[in-house]
């Protein structure tokens, strides 16, 4: 197992060489809705990643990973596996860097995720399944020397998405903590390798679905465990393996991983949708999920920053989310009106 790490003075290398290419995100103090009825006292504040190129952070990792072929690695191009997110950046990755794209994805992906990458100039090869999505990009990355842009795994990945945690700890000073979406670390061991860098005070904490929940399960065995079935409204964040480097950086730097439920998620993104007119897909709601549920009493009166790390998805899904979301809310007001535990709803 990898025991290296992103170094501030990588992550600030990496931040020079994005410069212009990404956008600095803004970061929003929520203040208003189920924030002031259930959570006074604190200060909840929401990265708002979800306003990057392409619609979500897979861009920083992409565009630092493009940046390091050579001109004969170019010409041969580069391959991605993704249930959409990372394969839309990866394509226009590829599109800036003026190499070919093929991108191997779950045929269940969201249609509008599948129709950026083609728009993009990606070729998108469709597979039953994330594993035999990873099984093919491994194929292609064999039988045609293309260069595997890996969704969450490497150096440069975590240097990537460490520049997150840098801007954001410029633009909060003197944070308690900071809540992560975990899918297949990458994200996660880039931000908290920043995070805690530069304040080694500040708490980080990782999100999975109970149904895609590899690192969690690699926290508690001690090594990078594998998972015989993915199942998640979260589907970008249904990574089937932790990998050696993003574990090890996450174990050095994580302070815990917690896991929530897929009604959890819909009723988090139905509060992002009311209280701050936010389109988040599952994934970048569960940050939130994960503060109003098992971090719920460590996180009270702190001052804590959640990631909304992305928002490509289609209308018609988001609607079925936010419905099923606000049928959990009934429910759960419903039982505080009859004297029962929220969890007896849940």
């Amino acid at each position: 197992m990898s025991t290296s790490y992103p170094s501030l003075a990588e992550i600030r290398d990496t931040a020079r060489r994005l410069q212009g290419k990404i956008l600095e995100t803004p970061v929003w103090r929520w203040q208003t809705g189920v924030i002031e009825e259930q959570l006074a006292g604190g200060e909840v504040w929401l990265k708002l990643e979800l306003f990057q190129k392409t619609g979500t952070f897979k861009l920083r990792g992409a565009l630092n990973c493009i940046a390091a072929l050579d001109e004969a690695e170019r010409r041969r191009g580069i391959v991605a596996v993704s249930a959409g997110n990372h394969a839309i950046a990866a394509a226009y990755a590829a599109r800036l860097a003026g190499c070919s794209a093929r991108v191997a994805m779950p045929q269940h992906a969201s249609p509008a995720r599948i129709a950026a990458c083609r728009e993009l100039g990606a070729e998108v090869l469709l597979m039953p399944d994330v594993h035999q999505a990873f099984a093919r990009g491994r194929e292609i990355e064999r039988d045609e020397a293309r260069t595997m842009l890996h969704p969450y795994e490497g150096p440069l990945t975590a240097q990537g998405t460490a520049t997150i945690g840098l801007e954001l700890m410029a633009q909060i000073p003197q944070l308690d903590a900071v809540v992560v979406p975990v899918g297949g670390g990458g994200l996660c061991a880039g931000i908290a390798a920043a995070v805690k860098q530069i304040n080694p005070a500040c708490a980080v904490y990782g999100v999975e679905p109970y149904g895609a929940d590899a690192l969690y399960r690699s926290f508690a065995s001690g090594r990078p465990e594998a998972l015989e079935r993915v199942d998640t409204v979260a589907d970008s964040l249904g990574a089937p393996y932790a990998m050696a480097y993003s574990f090890g950086v996450c174990r050095r730097f994580v302070d815990e991983v917690v896991r929530v439920g897929d009604d959890e998620i819909c009723l988090a993104m139905l509060h992002l949708f009311r209280d701050a007119k936010l389109v988040a897909e599952p994934a970048a709601a569960v940050a939130t999920a994960a503060l109003f549920g098992p971090l719920r009493e460590r996180l009270a009166g702190k001052r804590v920053a959640l990631l909304v790390c992305g928002s490509n998805i289609d209308p018609v899904r988001f609607a079925e989310l936010l419905a099923r979301g606000a049928r959990v809310r009934s429910a759960g007001v419903d039982a505080a009106a009859h004297g029962l535990s929220a969890g007896s709803v849940q």
